[in-house]
């Protein structure tokens, strides 16, 4: 396995370098070959001079690679490079944003113990709580994401974790990490966020006292929807005690070659999320004006009921996603009116993923959310009406005019 983050070789970097520079220097010493790109180790195994040191590598005594299942240099070098920008002392990357998740509840959680979840997360995530977890005697509390006295007031002796995502798919609540943190540690518990929506260019959740930092590396982290990966960012003591053991166990890992495509994605964050950011603001501030459109849902807009905590909490950015509701009466109506709106664009990706430079548009309440149930989709406020775009970024006016000839295809 490999070793604890501190114990391996850093790059040699001065110490009070900031966080662009981390983005695109910090991981592991380059090789004696000397590369400037980060060295991508497609390898199973690692080979080791003699029996003794393996014995010693497998026993965490020496450091060194042995299986990459276990670690591997190219993976280690995303870990280090997020928990950098996250500001965290351990970071451990997963197969997908769901495999964190899962790590995260494998390794701090047993039966009995309690969770409370925001109702507004990733669809997944509530089926996995309620399902899979449940059926090992996990019990889960969703609470109003937006309502800090629900948290509180779910809170019991056994609550050992908090859940929630910051902004929220698709509907973009913020919810008060500070305020949650403080909830968690008076109880003995732990608290989690989502950081998908803003990635740690825009915003990191342990900076207002969160303990650990979800990702989705398929999403913005990748950026060009490319690979699937995920990564859980958290103390380095917890990581390795509680987070590795579930690792080498349950295979939850990430590949060489998805890590190193992530690894090339940290390094244009910054400058792409700001960019994502300004293009959604415009996007938000042109459908508001829009007939046929309800309500529009962005946090950069003074009209967002969270608008004043993201712009404190968030880097004075609204992040990437917009979603809006479309007029009209009854589900049924609403639905097909949604549909003919997005099948009338011809520029956005009709698809559910995010964190592309392709604009992406879809239909929460039968794709992402597709799985909840009628009441949980109207708890979470996820209407039939309701559409989701995540901006890329191609030129502003040309996604305004697609949203346009989707409108003009749907009038209310």
């Amino acid at each position: 396995m490999t070793a604890p983050t501190k114990r391996l070789p850093r790059v040699d970097l001065p110490a009070d370098v900031r966080r662009d520079t981390l983005a695109v220097r910090e991981g592991l010493p380059r090789t004696t070959w000397g590369e400037n790109a980060e060295a991508l180790f497609l390898t199973s195994s690692f080979v080791h001079p003699d029996a003794a040191t393996a014995a010693r590598r497998f026993a965490d005594e020496e450091e060194g690679f042995t299986y990459s299942r276990f670690g591997n240099p190219t993976v280690k070098m995303m870990e280090r490079r997020l928990a950098a920008l996250e500001g965290t002392s351990g970071c451990m990357a997963t197969s997908s944003g769901m495999a964190a998740i899962l790590l995260l509840l494998m390794g701090l959680l047993k039966s009995g113990d309690h969770v409370i979840c925001s109702r507004s997360v990733f669809g997944s995530t509530i089926k996995l709580l309620q399902g899979e977890m449940g059926k090992f005697g996990v019990e889960s509390s969703f609470v109003s994401q937006t309502d800090s006295g629900q948290w509180r007031d779910a809170m019991r002796p056994n609550t050992r974790l908090l859940i929630a995502e910051s902004p929220t798919n698709p509907l973009t609540e913020v919810c008060d990490i500070a305020a949650l943190a403080e909830i968690a540690h008076a109880g003995g518990a732990t608290l989690a966020v989502d950081n998908c929506f803003c990635s740690p260019a825009l915003q990191q959740p342990v900076r207002m006292g969160a303990d650990f930092v979800i990702h989705s590396g398929t999403k913005y982290l990748d950026g060009q929807g490319r690979v699937i990966a995920g990564a859980l960012c958290g103390p380095d003591e917890l990581i390795q005690s509680k987070m590795l053991p579930v690792m080498r166990s349950a295979g939850m890992c990430l590949s060489p070659f998805n890590a190193w495509v992530v690894l090339k994605g940290l390094e244009t964050l910054s400058v792409r999320m700001h960019a994502h950011g300004a293009r959604a603001l415009q996007i938000a501030q042109w459908l508001a004006e829009q007939p046929g459109v309800a309500r529009v849902h962005y946090p950069g807009l003074p009209s967002h009921p969270q608008h004043a905590l993201a712009m404190a909490q968030q880097s004075g950015s609204g992040g990437p996603v917009v979603s809006f509701d479309v007029q009209g009466e009854g589900e049924a109506a609403l639905r097909a009116r949604a549909f003919q709106v997005i099948d009338a664009t011809r520029v956005c990706s009709i698809t559910t993923n995010l964190g592309d430079v392709k604009t992406s548009i879809c239909h929460p309440a039968t794709t992402s959310h597709g799985r909840l149930t009628e009441a949980q989709r109207q708890a979470a406020g996820i209407t039939q009406g309701l559409i989701r775009i995540a901006v890329g970024l191609e030129d502003v006016e040309d996604l305004k005019a697609d949203l346009a000839r989707g409108l003009r295809a749907a009038p209310a």
